[in-house]
């Protein structure tokens, strides 16, 4: 079976369905038929140059290049990880511990994915890495982001029982054990969802396009069981290091809260 090549038609058709959305929104006041249309078009341009962009690097299969591409996705998840919490490090801080906790996520996953259960030959195989990453790294840029918000935003919120307990002379890692837990708990929620309705009440993305594509709908199945253990291990992994950091930032040598290192 011969994949189905879409042509600029019947994606004109399909965005019918956007310009629905936007007239939805003109005629019951909604006030988001701009960000609507503006959004789709954004959506069309990126994929567009990502398009052209992965067709120019898989060309070349270049190991300097697909690293260069995975670095480059994964410093922009980071940073959109350390803008979106209402409450942020200043300084660079909340960059660098982002960035630290999405590299180590995807570099463990999908290098154990392509070291062991995917085996591309030459390993750097542009079209097996680059694809890996991005969808790894979505997973991973809506743990992070879950966990570092609560956990900012919890902070300040339980001050007062958090400075209670540290004059008791808990150490500052326990008397954060609750607010932790609950961030983990909060940033590890989607992918747990995730898991739970896929094959019941929803078919994953990855899955519905391979079977599209022709491949038998088993072997579809094995691909996206794997990628969701992988998404699972990613979203953890950075749920912990970022978590970890942040409260490690939070305090000082004196065991002291330190909520002047935010805005």
């Amino acid at each position: 079976m011969s994949p189905i090549v879409l042509t600029p038609t019947d994606l004109a058709l399909a965005a019918l369905l956007v310009v629905l959305d936007a007239v939805i929104s003109v005629v019951l006041r909604l006030q988001l038929h701009r960000q609507v249309l503006w959004a789709g078009l954004r959506m069309v341009v990126q994929l567009v140059a990502v398009g052209y962009l992965l067709r120019f690097v898989f060309a070349l299969n270049s190991p300097l290049a697909t690293f260069a591409v995975v670095m480059l996705m994964s410093l922009i998840a980071a940073r959109e990880i350390a803008t979106r919490p209402a409450r942020r490090f200043k300084g660079l801080a909340g960059h660098l511990l982002s960035a630290a906790s999405v590299l180590l996520a995807i570099f463990v996953t999908a290098g154990l994915a392509l070291a062991t259960a995917i085996r591309p030959q030459p390993w750097y195989d542009p079209r097996y890495a680059i694809p890996l990453a991005g969808i790894i790294l979505g997973s991973v840029l809506n743990a992070g982001s879950l966990t570092f918000d609560g956990l900012l935003g919890g902070v300040r919120r339980e001050r007062g029982a958090i400075e209670a307990q540290l004059g008791l002379g808990v150490p500052f890692q326990k008397a954060m054990g609750p607010l932790l837990r609950e961030s983990l708990r909060r940033g590890l929620m989607p992918v747990i969802n995730q898991m739970s309705a896929a094959g019941i009440i929803t078919l994953p993305g990855i899955m519905t396009g391979q079977i599209l594509a022709g491949l038998d709908p088993v072997e579809a199945v094995k691909y996206q069981i794997l990628l969701m253990f992988l998404l699972a291990g990613a979203s953890g992994l950075a749920s912990l290091a970022i978590a970890w950091l942040t409260v490690t930032r939070l305090t000082d040598e004196r065991q002291r809260l330190r909520l002047d290192r935010l805005y």
